[in-house]
């Protein structure tokens, strides 16, 4: 049986080994590619910045006791970054009003990660689910790297959407496909 546990930014930050376990047993072989922006220390780098903001919210799924799997986010206020670099499909969408943000408008979804062990089981769409299930924002927005197709079918089985395309400023960070979804 899964059993979901949430954690705002400052538990998440007493867990962090967990955090950072679970992403070493689910991102194997983006590690081992040698790629710097999947290095271990690259990640929580970016896991310690992201729970530094505003509303963080984290959800570890576990069986019998042991964590297999985490899906974490955060609302955009009126100051983030996330849009920045963002290249829009649609020409006639106005961007200056599709980037708004006011804390309350878009959650966006960073990162949904199963143990190589438990993955293509469903835990991430449970793990998905249970993140996004009491959020109050219009909308929801992630990344997803446009050549990961097992993801990529999810998602859009899940309802996302892609909008265009962004490259996050992070040292080393890949161009993504940006996808949006109603959540109310």
């Amino acid at each position: 049986m899964i059993e979901f546990r949430r954690y705002n930014s400052v538990e998440a930050r007493e867990i962090r080994d967990t955090v950072l376990d679970i992403f070493t047993r689910s991102y194997v072989d983006a590690i081992a590619s040698g790629d710097p922006f999947e290095s271990a220390d690259a990640f929580g780098k970016r896991f310690d910045a992201y729970t530094r903001g505003a509303g963080f919210d984290l959800v570890i799924a576990h069986i019998s006791d042991i964590a297999v799997g985490q899906s974490w986010g955060w609302p955009l206020g009126t100051e983030s970054a996330w849009w920045g670099g963002l290249e829009l499909d649609d020409a006639t969408i106005d961007r200056a009003e599709f980037v708004a943000e006011d804390g309350k408008r878009t959650f966006a979804l960073s990162e949904i990660m199963v143990d190589a062990d438990h993955a293509g089981k469903g835990l991430a769409h449970s793990l998905h689910d249970e993140l996004l299930r009491p959020r109050g924002e219009q909308r929801g927005t992630l990344l997803v790297r446009p050549d990961n197709e097992r993801a990529y079918a999810a998602y859009r089985r899940w309802g996302w959407s892609r909008v265009g395309t962004l490259t996050p400023r992070w040292d080393d960070a890949p161009t993504f496909d940006a996808l949006v979804r109603a959540l109310s």
